[in-house]
């Protein structure tokens, strides 16, 4: 199977239009004293929707590295870092740029330092009271030393002639992050809930730190491991598209339960695999040919799908420049979610143009060389 099958990617488009809905409705919420109420449980369980974003960067990130390996071909470094980079960072400096530059575009008041942003170390430390002005990008850190480390191990695995055994290293994984979290929630967190304003700790020590937030990703790689690796068991699995749609739902849903209050112990520490083993059942039904998800084609769930990273990078700012103009003339609380939503598309777009696709080119021209 081809990863790069266009009719493959529709049902992981849906979904990553889902995932940036549900943040998208989430932040808008925390931004507008809860916004709409119509917009139900999404308002508290939208944080999810970066999860899901982990997930599918799991797969498609490792099921491109895989397919070289399972060719038997060596990793190409150079290849995987120039498209990593391109298609990531100029849209990314441009929006930091707009953060530093221009104040009216923050949506709080203080930015972490500079040096954080172009390190993508801002998820360590940091500080959403006194400095949560683009604290979204907390995610993209996360995935950035996801990019950074998983090809450099690969290539060792593959050069020890161990790939094959890698599951162990999955799981391994997995139980180090459950083990980090239980530390980071018992000996960094607890001491600190007598303080004011408490809360803002979890985020700074449970939340935020990469080596909390694994689960999402390593549950992508077992699933690009598997439709790689054993394509046989993944024809047995690909039958159950919808059924494991429906189960995915259903863990999801008890999520929903289990992490009403995210900072009590069993959300911190059973919510977050529980969330991305949830969303990977959603997974697996998007890329199985029988399910719904894969053969939902929508033009308008590709295009989201398409604007999603800038959509994530920029959704914020231009919300709070929204609500601060229309706020002064009191329109309904409906009406202005709806404009902050074409706003925010309409900005993603012109970024989309303006900055992605030209340095996509630019990206392909020099790996042509």
């Amino acid at each position: 199977m081809n990863i790069t099958d266009q009719k493959k990617l529709y049902g992981l488009d849906n979904l990553r239009a889902v995932a940036i809905a549900f943040v998208f409705i989430y932040h808008y919420a925390g931004l507008s004293n809860g916004g709409p109420k119509w917009l139900g449980f999404i308002t508290k369980f939208g944080w999810t929707g970066v999860d899901l974003f982990f997930v599918l960067s799991g797969f498609l990130i490792s099921a491109q590295l895989f397919t070289q390996i399972h060719k038997g071909q060596p990793i190409s470094f150079k290849q995987f870092f120039l498209k990593r980079f391109f298609r990531i960072v100029p849209a990314y400096l441009f929006i930091v740029s707009l953060y530093f530059i221009f104040p009216f575009f923050r949506e709080k008041e203080s930015l972490p330092p500079l040096w954080k942003f172009l390190t993508f170390t801002q998820n360590f430390g940091l500080n959403i009271k006194d400095f949560g002005t683009f604290s979204h990008a907390w995610s993209l850190c996360v995935e950035e030393h996801f990019y950074l480390f998983l090809p450099i191990l690969l290539a060792f695995l593959q050069f020890g002639k161990i790939i094959n055994k890698s599951y162990w290293l999955l799981i391994g994984l997995f139980l180090v992050g459950f083990i980090l979290r239980v530390y980071s929630y018992n000996y960094l967190y607890l001491p600190t809930t007598s303080a004011p304003n408490s809360s803002i700790y979890w985020y700074q020590y449970v939340y935020y730190p990469t080596y909390n937030r694994l689960d999402g990703l390593l549950v992508g790689v077992a699933i690009a491991g598997i439709y790689i690796f054993y394509q046989s068991a993944w024809k047995k699995i690909s039958t159950y598209g919808n059924w494991s749609i429906a189960l995915g739902i259903a863990i999801l849903t008890s999520s929903y339960f289990l992490c009403h209050d995210q900072k009590t112990f069993s959300a911190s520490i059973i919510g977050f695999p529980l969330i991305a083993i949830g969303y990977g059942c959603l997974v697996i039904g998007a890329i199985s040919p029988n399910s719904f998800l894969y053969q939902l084609n929508s033009k308008l769930l590709s295009l989201i799908a398409t604007l999603s990273y800038t959509l994530y990078l920029v959704h914020k700012g231009i919300i709070h420049l929204t609500r601060h103009y229309f706020d002064n003339y009191h329109f309904n609380s409906g009406l202005v979610f709806f404009i902050s939503i074409f706003n925010c598309l309409l900005i993603a777009y012109l970024l989309h143009i303006i900055i992605e696709k030209p340095f996509l080119r630019l990206r392909n021209k020099i790996i042509l060389q």
